[in-house]
């Protein structure tokens, strides 16, 4: 059994914030469940990484809870958050403190082709 879930947000659009929720809370909830998990944004997702864009967002309209809270809900119980390198060329280097490590696409397909390793994309 695998004992780590590698998320890659990929194609998620900032825009379209109702797509946010479900990686950021199976992410805790893998967390919670004590697997170690990683959240890689890159691409279009690679935004969320940028401080400021995140709290703007919201999964649903009128909630209180914004994108960055459940990012942040994340990171406490344990999901470590990465941004792959060319997402700095498109949206610049001003970073969450959430994000812990900044990789490169030989690691994520290193990490994607490890049998303990789960990958989910999004």
């Amino acid at each position: 059994m695998a004992n780590k879930l590698m998320i890659i947000m990929v194609n998620t659009d900032p825009n379209s914030s109702a797509e946010l929720g479900a990686p950021f809370f199976q992410a805790t909830v893998a967390a919670a469940m004590d697997y170690q998990v990683e959240v890689i944004l890159t691409a279009r997702a690679g935004e969320l990484a940028k401080k400021g864009v995140a709290e703007k967002l919201h999964v649903k309209e009128g909630s209180l809870k914004n994108v960055y809270d459940f990012m942040k809900d994340a990171h406490e119980a344990g999901v470590q958050f990465k941004v792959c390198t060319p997402t700095l060329e498109l949206w610049g280097d001003d970073l969450i403190p959430e994000i812990t490590e900044i990789v490169g696409g030989a690691y994520i397909i290193e990490q994607a082709m490890d049998d303990d390793v789960v990958t989910f994309t999004y």
